[in-house]
């Protein structure tokens, strides 16, 4: 995949959009990679892909509530696990 840096992509726009027709591109910004430029063909593929793998994890969902493959929980119970989600994404322990 090529790159360049935000400020070539800045003075070279007509440039990157040439080279995003052929692959992605990645745009960096002090030396860190920031964002991704690409075809619209390219980028809807993926979009399809994000769909279908989607639809797929819907239907395993159905499948399995059709086969009583699930819990129930009420309302205190979904807010705690939501709690419990942030805590670990914040990468520490939830207060108890």
């Amino acid at each position: 995949m090529r790159s360049m840096s935000a400020h070539d992509a800045k003075a070279r726009f007509g440039q990157l959009l040439d080279a995003a027709r052929m692959e992605p591109v990645t745009i960096n910004k002090h030396g860190r990679a920031v964002a991704v430029v690409m075809s619209k063909a390219e980028f809807d593929s993926f979009e399809a892909l994000k769909m279908e793998h989607l639809r797929t994890a819907v239907q395993k969902g159905i499948e399995a509530i059709e086969r009583g493959d699930f819990a129930e929980v009420d309302t205190a119970g979904i807010l705690q696990f939501g709690d419990a989600i942030k805590a670990k994404g914040r990468g520490r322990k939830k207060a108890e």
